[in-house]
């Protein structure tokens, strides 16, 4: 009986979370890869998991396991009519309004029944299997422990198993095959519990009622949140991709199999001490602005991810109630994850104009923690503080003396020591960058430390010293402008040596310009007149018929290389609208992006002016490049740009064969593509090559990664680029240049599709 139960809420879970990444790849090509698309994706499944616990809640109440069972059964039957799981992509275009809403409603017609049914399935089992007469029955709670591993094995089992072997569609059908599975399952667990009868539960004990199912929130809430945090941060800093994607929500499914397994692995001593050793890291590193190597700032943050999340798990687990609550309990655990995610995803964008909702979550862990006084006596030792291990001057703070005025002045005093230092030792000059934020954030991290034994005092310590960061502006300059909505955290900050304005996603800068007027005409960074973009641009010039200018002659800023008919270009992504330096008169130049942010940015001249100065008629669009572009009239461009990215990713829908064929019906004859591919974790280039091969395109590549001193001294920063082309002839341009050459496929890739990609394959070694 145990085992069949145990596979039952294995292989629901499995499908549960099996179907989490794979909808999230479906929504791609409608919102592309931005970190707050997931984020909403994992505010719907945490909200119609809540639906699921509160129907088992109200079924167990009202209903023998007999009725209980043909409910069951018939809600199973229903999910199955609406499947295979479908995006409607003829619905309206969602970057109108409210993204949000658009996703929310998709997800709710095309992936609702059947989540929902299988969200009913956890609660609702493990409550029979408590009303049976077997020896567990008086503690199911194992029985979510394997829950929670099917929920893992799902996760991981989809990146490096699933998406590498089977499209979109194939996986749509495969789920809907496993689900088959479920109703004979369900029937065979009824068959066990369905002539008993339960009689109604009695009042739980203990604490106050309100106060404990706040707490059961409050533990569920903190974990929540953190997990959004942690995914949005690593999702921003390192690539779109589903694999990151579900690495956080792995771990954080791994510890619900920890805490509620018959055996414990890690005792609460342990988590206690670890947090804030792991907390007191990442405060310096998000600080201080660290970010290489980029495996071990990700490893960091994934670590103390799970050790808080063990933490607020732990204390919910210690908590559980009698299996008579075993339904309500998991029901305002459910509401408690809802409300993190709420928190991050739709109100926290209102509140804050950049990620504060991840240090703050954080925050909350470390208040979690039991103190230290509270675990000596749980481990044995005397109640007296004498014999506990509390030796700070914050010892008493949380277990008996209170101290209002002190739990107040040491984080004040650690704000204002942490805002002094960051604010005013960088004008000095008198220490190296490393030295210097050393001591910023070494000296109040370390005086946080001293109040490690009080949960309370180190929690509103660690909070000060975040708060106190803010004025520390890193190596990107002092910040000018923040705007955060949808897409992210968008800045304008001045660069560190204070000539140039720059426009900052993440860790990214997308545009630069510089603040000298003889120079602001100048593109930099990847758009460099003497990078790879000025030999797109020069070999387009070439082609328009200008014979007085050779192909390998210098560009100038605005009019000086070719003659311009009437021709057109479309830029897909506008950064800083760095580009539109290179327009010319007559040209007509449309610029596409998602992101109203950088839409605003890019035309307010109180920081760039590019599109302000620029000799072309230029015109932007916003939303999705590929559903706009839909509209342009087909053979319309005689250049077309890629330039998408969201803090060094590059959005895997638009780099399908599907997108480029979309992109060759917008160009005209012996138009040409050129794809902005500077990566640090993704090598794009046989994706291209292979998407050429198959669409018998010719296509070049240059890799300008070396680069001297002298040159970086110019703004000029290392880029790879990628141009292709219908015929040989339209690219002959480039075949005099040496750091141009022919691009290798790797049939391992593969030719990617809407229906099947796998950036696992492309990461570089």
């Amino acid at each position: 009986m145990t085992t069949l139960f145990a596979i039952t809420l294995f292989w629901s879970a499995a499908l549960l979370f099996w179907v989490e990444p794979m909808v999230g790849k479906l929504v791609l090509p409608q919102l592309g890869g931005a970190p707050a698309v997931w984020n909403t994706c994992m505010v719907f499944f945490q909200a119609m998991l809540l639906a699921g616990y509160a129907a088992a809640h109200w079924l167990t109440g009202r209903f023998q396991p007999r009725a209980q069972l043909r409910v069951h059964l018939a809600l199973l039957l229903v999910a199955l009519a609406t499947l295979p799981i479908r995006l409607n992509e003829t619905a309206a275009a969602p970057w109108l309004h409210w993204p949000t809403a658009w996703l929310l409603g998709q997800l709710l017609v095309n992936v609702g029944p059947a989540f929902f049914v299988l969200a009913l399935t956890t609660p609702l089992l493990q409550r029979w299997f408590a009303a049976s007469a077997h020896a567990d029955a008086r503690d199911p709670y194992f029985l979510y422990a394997a829950s929670n591993l099917g929920s893992f094995v799902a996760l991981l089992g989809y990146p490096l198993f699933i998406e590498l072997n089977w499209p979109l569609r194939e996986q749509a059908w495969l789920w809907m095959a496993a689900f088959f599975a479920m109703p004979l399952l369900v029937l065979g667990c009824g068959a066990q519990v369905s002539n008993l009868r339960v009689s109604a539960a009695p009042p739980p004990a203990g604490w106050t009622p309100a106060l404990r199912r706040l707490h059961w929130a409050v533990c569920a809430a903190v974990p929540s949140s953190l997990l959004l945090g942690v995914t949005n941060y690593i999702t921003t800093d390192i690539a779109s991709m589903p694999l990151l994607w579900v690495i956080p929500l792995a771990l954080y499914l791994l510890t619900f199999v920890f805490v509620f397994a018959r055996r414990q692995c890690f005792s609460a001593r342990l988590l206690s001490r670890a947090l804030p050793i792991g907390a007191l890291a990442l405060a310096y590193q998000m600080g201080a602005g660290l970010s290489e190597p980029a495996w071990l700032v990700m490893g960091l943050h994934l670590v103390v991810f799970f050790i808080a999340a063990m933490v607020g798990h732990a204390r919910l687990a210690a908590d559980r109630p009698a299996p008579e609550q075993l339904t309500e309990f998991y029901l305002w655990m459910s509401l408690g994850g809802v409300l993190g995610g709420l928190f991050n995803t739709l109100l926290a964008p209102l509140l804050f104009n950049s990620v504060v909702e991840y240090p703050l979550a954080l925050v909350a862990a470390c208040w979690l923690r039991e103190p230290c006084r509270r675990l000596a006596v749980a481990a044995g030792g005397q109640s007296n503080a004498r014999d506990g291990d509390c030796k700070s001057p914050a010892r008493d703070a949380d277990v008996g003396v209170r101290a209002p005025a002190a739990d107040l002045l040491w984080p004040l005093g650690l704000a204002v020591l942490t805002a002094a230092l960051a604010a005013l030792l960088p004008t000095t000059k008198l220490l190296p960058a490393q030295i210097e934020s050393l001591v910023i954030f070494g000296l109040p991290l370390l005086l946080c430390f001293l109040l490690v034994d009080s949960p309370r005092r180190f929690a509103l310590g660690l909070g000060a010293v975040f708060l106190g960061s803010a004025f520390f502006t890193g190596g990107f300059g002092k910040t000018l402008h923040v705007e955060r909505n949808f897409f992210g955290v968008t800045r304008v900050t001045l660069s560190p040596n204070g000539d140039a304005r720059q426009i900052v996603h993440g860790r990214t800068i997308h545009g630069r310009q510089f603040l000298d007027a003889a120079r602001a005409a100048e593109p930099l960074t990847f758009y460099h007149r003497e990078g790879p973009l000025g030999d797109v641009f020069r070999v387009f010039g070439a082609r328009a018929g200008d014979l007085q200018s050779p192909p390998d002659a210098p560009l100038k800023p605005k009019g000086g290389d070719y003659k311009s008919p009437a021709r057109s270009i479309g830029v897909i992504g506008l950064g800083a609208g760095s580009m539109a330096a290179y327009a010319q008169a007559g040209e007509r130049w449309t610029f596409y992006d998602i992101d109203p942010s950088v839409l605003r940015i890019a035309q307010d001249t109180n920081y760039f002016t590019f599109l302000a100065r620029s000799a072309a008629e230029t015109r932007l669009v916003e939303g999705d490049a590929r559903l706009r572009l839909r509209e342009a009239v087909d053979g319309g461009y005689d250049l077309l740009v890629l330039d998408a990215f969201s803090s060094d990713a590059i959005p895997v829908h638009l780099i399908t064969r599907e997108a480029v064929e979309l992109y060759l019906r917008k160009l005209a004859p012996g138009g040409m593509l050129a794809f902005h591919i500077s990566n640090r974790y993704l090598d794009l280039e046989p994706v291209l090559a292979n998407l050429a091969a198959d669409l018998r395109l010719v296509t070049l590549g240059c890799d300008d990664m070396s680069l001297t001193d002298a040159e970086f001294a110019t703004g000029r920063e290392q880029a790879h680029w990628v141009v292709m082309a219908r015929d040989p002839a339209d690219l002959a341009g480039f075949q005099r240049r040496t750091r141009w050459s022919p691009l290798e496929g790797n049939p391992r890739v593969g030719v990617w599709t809407d229906d099947f990609s796998s950036p696992l394959r492309v990461i570089q070694r």
